[in-house]
């Protein structure tokens, strides 16, 4: 059996954090055609290209993203191998990358990764952004998993797999002053400002939806596209705010607010997307595996 040549990997290893393949002859000190001979030939012995040039930017293919994970493992342990040698220690560490809609709830984004965030051996890197661009992150194989409230569908040049983790009803949600009753929508929410998710939410849609078909309007307060902004003016407002309870989760079990009621027939989904691949990281089972219930926990 052929050894791996450890040169070309360190060649291999230099060009994909660049990269640019020039900026890594630069950084190497080496002529730019000889580093992508030493390339050509670590691509001939594993079988498989690592990358596929778009403009003058190398991007990696799943290949050479799986070969990249192996390479940052190889040359860590070197460097790790003297600190062993040191000072005794040695730590192995799994590196997975999440990307999340900016707008999603921090809340289900810190349930959904808690079982990985005490794990010594395990790091996160956390990711937002809009969905495409997240997506497009996805497809070049710089992020494992993005977390999204709107699912999406393969075709032709993306075969994504989508998977729905969790559903919950989106509620109605006021001042501790407004416990103490039995909340009825929409009749007893007539006339009261209420707080809203903006228009390009599907929460918003449901809801506006909802409101022509019962031929009821409320006055608006505020439109705001972030969740953590709207958890905030739902803290600190004094008024009604339409969202899914996890994004308030704290301030509901330590009384700071109040769920008056779940908006009937309007709920929030949660998808976790990925993208078809050979090698699928390990710790994704483990994040999948757990129920809904779980996922939307309520404690802390």
């Amino acid at each position: 059996m052929a050894q791996l040549n450890y040169h070309h990997l360190q060649y291999f290893w230099a060009v994909a954090r660049e990269g640019n393949l020039t900026r890594a002859a630069r950084r190497l000190h080496v002529s730019q055609s000889a580093l992508s001979v030493q390339i050509r030939q670590l691509e001939a012995q594993l079988g498989q290209p690592l990358f596929t040039r778009v403009g003058r930017t190398l991007t990696l293919t799943e290949a050479g993203r799986i070969a990249l994970a192996y390479a940052e493992q190889i040359f860590t342990a070197g460097s790790e191998l003297v600190a062993t040698l040191k000072d005794g220690r040695r730590r192995e560490r799994q590196v997975l990358r999440v990307g999340a809609v900016a707008t999603l709830s921090r809340n289900f984004q810190e349930s959904f990764v808690k079982p990985l965030l005490a794990r010594v051996d395990v790091e996160l890197v956390l990711q937002s952004g809009s969905l495409p661009e997240l997506l497009t992150r996805l497809g070049a194989h710089t992020l494992d998993l993005v977390l999204s409230n709107r699912a999406v569908h393969g075709d032709a040049e993306r075969d994504w797999r989508c998977r729905r983790i969790a559903r919950q009803p989106v509620s109605l949600v006021g001042p501790p002053r407004m416990q103490g009753r039995t909340w009825r929508f929409p009749q007893d929410f007539d006339g009261l400002p209420l707080l809203l998710p903006g228009r390009s939410s599907d929460i918003r849609t449901g809801f506006d939806l909802l409101c022509e078909q019962l031929d009821v309007r409320f006055p608006i307060l505020a439109e705001v596209d972030d969740m953590a902004m709207l958890r905030l003016l739902a803290r600190d407002s004094d008024a009604v705010a339409l969202l899914p309870s996890v994004v308030v989760r704290d301030e509901l079990r330590d009384g700071r607010l109040h769920e008056c009621c779940k908006v009937p027939t309007l709920f929030e989904e949660f998808y976790a997307i990925t993208v078809k691949r050979s090698f699928q990281a390990p710790l994704l089972k483990t994040l999948f595996e757990r129920s809904e219930a779980e996922v939307l926990a309520m404690e802390a």
